[in-house]
């Protein structure tokens, strides 16, 4: 119970109430109903119309999932997610030999999210046995043995699986990655005419990255605001500075993520992207200053903020720049999707 109010103040969340579990699967959730049917003096849980039973260990639910369920338990009375079956089960003898096998098309897999008319699955929970509550897993069946309703079942997305043994905490990690990698927002000062280098930038973005959505932003209130874009909870940022060895505008934007604790939940990437033309400006005399970034990196890297310096050769040569820009996009397409804190404080070259 300790570790769970931890997790809440921590995050942030919100109209989260916390119920002893029991030793049982079925036990917890009973105790949860009648925490709902009685009511809680410290709490501002109160009996519902529809309750929804899921678990933790399914974290990527959708919010229609959970719409489909509710809509069809309100008219059912119970309704839940089902999907395919991977493999072909089987039913094996005493002796270990092949009984049967079920025909896999004519079966699914429960899954949950799963919901009910409160009152019906409460009944279910009051006159099941101590052999249910010990040893039953499935609460649909409940619901159809006590209170003879039978569930409406519903299709659900392939995200639905469980996170049972350790591989599947990288299967996870990899979804949110891939999750919060869908939008990068380019920030840049938008009195840049429109053929500056930055611009260019963002539309080579958009050519590389095609099934990621590029939204441009700005610090200042024209156009649309990064402390919008931050509200809507994107987690990428590429900022383009004004010159070389300036990090006015980096300083602003990460001022700007840590007052809004967006990071509190998932590491936010922020590319901060400056151009040197190498013929007119020697690396070495810039370097200095750019370096400024690893002080920078290590600051917000406290605040779950991943800072990376991208210097990106902008030659007068329009082939040798578009080159330039290309290889941008990539580095920044890699530092977004791959989220790797070890890179933190680099400065990379295009």
């Amino acid at each position: 119970m300790e570790a769970m109010k931890q997790i809440i103040q921590k995050y942030q969340h919100k109209r989260i109430s916390l119920i002893e579990a029991g030793v049982t699967r079925h036990r917890s959730i009973f105790n949860g109903l009648k925490a709902l049917a009685e009511g809680q003096s410290n709490s501002n849980l109160s009996k519902p119309e529809v309750v929804i039973i899921h678990d933790a260990v399914r974290p990527f639910v959708e919010e229609d999932v959970l719409l489909k369920v509710v809509v069809a338990a309100k008219e059912h009375g119970a309704a839940g997610a089902i999907r395919p079956l991977v493999s072909t089960v089987i039913s094996p003898s005493a002796d270990g030999s092949l009984d049967h096998s079920l025909d896999r098309a004519k079966h699914r897999a429960s899954e949950m999210p799963q919901a009910f008319l409160f009152d019906v699955i409460y009944e279910a929970y009051q006159q099941c046995s101590d052999y249910d509550l010990e040893f039953g897993t499935e609460c649909l069946q409940l619901a159809l043995k006590y209170c003879h309703t039978k569930a409406k079942l519903v299709e659900g997305s392939p995200d639905l699986w469980k996170v049972t043994y350790k591989r599947d905490l990288y299967a996870a990690e990899s979804i949110i990655k891939e999750r919060i990698s869908r939008e990068i927002c380019v920030v840049m000062n938008k009195k840049e005419d429109t053929d500056h280098v930055g611009h260019l930038l963002e539309e080579m973005l958009k050519i590389e990255l095609n099934d990621v959505k590029v939204t441009p932003g700005t610090l200042c209130h024209t156009g649309r605001d990064v402390q919008h874009i931050i509200f809507e909870q994107c987690y990428n940022f590429v900022c383009v500075n004004d010159t070389t060895s300036d990090f006015q505008e980096t300083q602003k934007l990460l001022s700007m993520l840590e007052k809004s604790n967006l990071s509190t939940l998932y590491s936010v990437v922020v590319v901060s992207v400056h151009f040197l033309d190498f013929e007119l400006t020697p690396l070495c005399q810039t370097m200095e200053k750019l370096l400024q970034i690893r002080e920078l990196a290590k600051k917000v890297k406290e605040r779950n903020i991943l800072l990376c310096g991208l210097l990106i050769c902008c030659s007068q040569d329009k082939q040798k720049l578009q080159e330039s820009l290309r290889q941008g996009a990539i580095i920044i397409a890699a530092l977004i999707k791959e989220r790797n804190s070890g890179l933190i404080g680099q400065l990379l070259v295009a």
